[in-house]
């Protein structure tokens, strides 16, 4: 049963794969797009097998990148939510400074960190954190002011303190609003660490993404893409199993399939 299960979880992402890329394929017969534009799913699938190793070394710098960066930004954006639900005074001077930060276009900051930082790890781990922070910080922070009053009330009469309260209490009330911001976050994760490679870099599978293209290997870039894509889709279905484990109450309310 176990095995059947499984099976049936993993059908419908093959079957979805499958599918595009027949999609894909006909799109090229159909309309006869030259192979510079748009190469084959086939032609992709070979230039995946062919640079292997080159993809292997540039997606692990990619990968330092943004499980750094996640891990940072996390962490920054769960402190900052604990702040401002702990002290009011923050919230009057920070609330408008993170509302400030996410009205500046990212590509503006990345050669700005760029000419702070220079071209190693450290400006893109600094742009996957950016891009994290914001929505774990607001979604953090209204999952802690969210609070059933009930639930608070309790906690007083019991003689617990506002750091226990906070922590005891509003946090784990929180922890549902917090998975929002953490798929969100394990979502966004690539585009800084990939915006900060296009940028100026001479490693990760954004630079190999230019570069290929630069040299007119469409089938690598579109290799590299790949590569990039499946990072990212494993990495938000491991969080999301992992907030699945750890909040098992937390059940999914959609409608179940017939």
């Amino acid at each position: 049963m176990p095995d059947r299960a499984l099976w049936r979880r993993l059908a419908r992402p093959l079957l979805a794969l499958v599918t595009l890329a027949a999609i894909w394929q006909l799109v090229l017969t159909v309309t006869g797009v030259p192979r510079y534009i748009l190469p084959s799913p086939a032609a992709v699938a070979n230039a995946l097998f062919e640079h292997r190793g080159l993809l292997a070394h540039h997606a692990a710098i990619t990968a330092i990148e943004i499980v750094t960066g996640l891990i940072g930004g996390i962490l920054l954006g769960l402190t900052t939510a604990l702040a401002l639900a702990r002290f009011r005074a923050l919230r009057r001077t920070l609330l408008p400074l993170l509302l400030i930060s996410q009205a500046i276009p990212l590509f503006a900051l990345a050669p700005i960190l760029m000419l702070w930082l220079g071209y190693g790890l450290g400006p893109k781990i600094l742009m996957a954190m950016v891009i994290i922070y914001f929505p774990v910080a607001s979604t953090g922070y209204d999952g802690l002011r969210q609070t059933p009053q009930g639930w608070l009330d309790l906690a007083r009469t019991f003689g617990l303190s506002r750091r226990q309260q906070l922590l005891k209490v509003q946090l784990p009330a929180a922890l549902p609003a917090l998975a929002s911001g953490l798929r969100m976050a394990a979502s966004a994760a690539p585009i800084g660490a990939v915006i900060g490679e296009w940028v100026g870099a001479s490693q990760g599978l954004g630079y190999l993404m230019l570069n290929a293209n630069a040299r007119l290997q469409i089938d690598l870039m579109f290799a590299a893409l790949v590569v990039l894509v499946t990072f990212a889709v494993l990495l938000y279905f491991g969080i999301d199993t992992a907030l699945r484990v750890a909040m098992p109450w937390q059940r999914d309310r959609t409608t179940p399939d017939q």
